[in-house]
């Protein structure tokens, strides 16, 4: 069964939950892969590293909360946007396609999450 499948037997997720909990998983996912790219680069990668990496802890998190429809759900949607968007800001500024890709994907997540705050 597909994620979206399965996200769309929770009855209590709406359509602009369950592209943020898809959103959310895509962005931990290329921020996990990104992180382990940028760690065989060497020098000057740090930054993008670390941000990647709370990126991937944040956003799989705040799916978990949406998905069992936390209270904190809200207020975990602003970190993880804030989150996306820095790490989607050093991403931009390195040329290799794990960053490219990882900044485009992190730009749909947080404009996502930018949704779920009012949510």
């Amino acid at each position: 069964m597909a994620l979206s499948e399965t996200i769309s037997k929770i009855d209590h997720v709406d359509d602009e939950t369950s592209d943020c909990i898809e959103n959310c998983l895509e962005a931990a996912e290329v921020c996990e892969w990104c992180a382990d790219e940028c760690a065989g680069e060497g020098e000057g990668m740090a930054e993008c590293l670390r941000l990647c990496r709370d990126v991937a802890d944040t956003a799989s998190l705040h799916a978990r909360f949406m998905a069992r429809s936390s209270n904190y759900s809200a207020e975990l949607a602003e970190v993880c946007a804030g989150a996306c968007e820095e790490c989607a800001e050093e991403c931009s500024r390195h040329d290799s396609d794990h960053c490219q890709l990882c900044a485009d994907v992190l730009e749909n997540c947080a404009e996502s999450c930018r949704s779920m705050m009012s949510a």
